[in-house]
């Protein structure tokens, strides 16, 4: 693959990598159709204490366009399978996303979601199916290996999922506008399985269409890295999806024993792994020349950062060698979290070594960290010369030049852009609500 470049004026190129690009105002009008997704993940509402309704509290809800719900498994049956049924439907006490008492038999995320959507007519909900669950990779393969299996797995999803059924005596029809399959990942052997899938969700969906003449929507996680890109058919898996939610993220991570940018635009020569492409701009350019039109690609953002420690202060930490991934902090940023069990409060809420929060990422420049912005890669991070500790993180700079990037890029600009995941932005959904601006929402 030829490295290639964005096809901006070398000037305009420039106002972009600076993080200030005053659109013009047809770039402005253009994107009121641009999508705004977030990703919910059901286990929110347990150490992080993320509800649906802090999405109505802090006003991020009003800024999107797509609410991705995830997960729900694959079941060897082959079928839809609720995942966490105390956090989805059962639980009683989830603070009220309107204001009104939850009367039941739908509670938890559910009844939530319900809420949300009353409130907010035009938000379009999706549950995601799979996940990094070898379990459910598995079990999408067997599934989509055959028609009837496909059919059988798409039918079940549509029956839990669209038409409400649930579980025995709980129904929610319309609970949800479409599905997103978030297979991680299809084998070389799943490729023309994978089309067939996603082929078979669109055939039942129209044909559910037709008798509530309701739109419904499906979309597919796509993948950033090699081999996993090529094991898709992009160009005819693109066909019967409405958009893709492309990775944008972890790009390098603490896998890796090189402190790297983890989610960068551009990638640049300094880079140990320059030429690998892994970051969004050569994502994008794979994606695009593979045949998926411009329109169906959403860029993805994380909301969370990647982090390494023992890594000596050359080069604020860039690029130089860890010695392991950062220790998780207390979510003040004043400290370390000293039990990752989940049963001490005040942890960063990933809970997880080498991954933090945006949330708690705002708060390590007050406790011995100073700031970096990279100019040609478009990405920030923090490094901690005493600790030696280095974090790849997405901030408003560096969101506000992706959101121009996606207004500016090809003809018909990209689709849009998504987040993972909601409950790690600050108590504000700062990050969002800068892409939101971005894209003119």
């Amino acid at each position: 693959m030829t490295k290639t470049h964005f096809s901006f004026s070398a000037l305009r190129r420039g106002l972009i990598l600076a993080g200030a690009l005053a659109l013009p105002s047809f770039a402005q009008s253009a994107s009121s159709n641009k999508i705004l997704g977030g990703f919910f993940e059901e286990w929110s509402i347990y150490y992080a204490n993320y509800n649906v309704a802090n999405l109505q509290q802090n006003g991020v809800a009003s800024r999107l366009t797509h609410f991705f719900y995830a997960f729900s498994n694959v079941s060897t049956a082959p079928g839809c399978a609720i995942a966490d049924s105390w956090a989805d439907y059962q639980d009683p006490n989830l603070p009220s996303v309107s204001g009104a008492p939850y009367t039941g038999p739908l509670y938890g995320n559910f009844a939530a979601i319900q809420q949300l959507e009353k409130l907010h007519p035009n938000l379009k909900t999706l549950i995601s199916i799979g996940g990094a669950s070898a379990t459910n990779a598995a079990n999408f393969s067997t599934a989509a290996s055959t028609a009837a299996g496909r059919r059988a797995l798409v039918s079940s999803c549509i029956n839990m999922f669209i038409e409400g059924n649930i579980a025995p005596g709980i129904a929610a029809p319309g609970l949800f506008d479409g599905i997103h399959i978030d297979w991680e990942f299809p084998t070389a052997t799943d490729t023309v399985n994978f089309t067939a899938l996603l082929q078979e969700f669109r055939k039942q969906l129209n044909q559910l269409s037709s008798t509530t003449g309701k739109k419904y929507y499906l979309s597919f996680f796509g993948p950033a890295g090699q081999p996993d890109i090529a094991n898709i058919d992009l160009a005819q898996a693109a066909q019967p999806v409405d958009f893709i939610t492309v990775q944008g993220y972890d790009f390098n991570g603490p896998w890796e024993s090189i402190a790297n940018e983890a989610a960068s635009l551009y990638d640049d020569k300094q880079d140990p792994e320059y030429g690998h492409y892994l970051d969004d701009n050569d994502t994008v350019n794979t994606y695009l020349k593979a045949g998926v039109p411009a329109a169906k690609y959403t860029l993805g953002v994380p909301l969370y950062g990647d982090g390494w420690t023992g890594v000596p202060n050359v080069n604020h930490g860039l690029y130089q060698t860890s010695t392991a991934p950062a220790p998780v902090p207390l979510a003040s940023g004043a400290g370390l979290c000293p039990d990752l069990s989940g049963n001490t409060p005040g942890c960063d809420p990933l809970l997880t070594p080498g991954l933090v929060a945006y949330s708690t990422l705002v708060n390590l420049p007050a406790n011995g960290y100073t700031q970096y912005y990279d100019s040609q890669r478009v990405a920030a991070w923090l490094y901690n010369s005493s600790s030696g500790t280095f974090y790849s993180f997405d901030d408003p700079q560096t969101v506000t030049a992706k959101m121009h990037y996606v207004l500016s890029k090809g003809a018909g600009d990209l689709g849009g852009a998504f987040v993972w995941a909601l409950k790690d932005d600050d108590a504000k959904g700062t990050l969002v609500k800068t892409m939101a601006t971005g894209l003119g929402r």
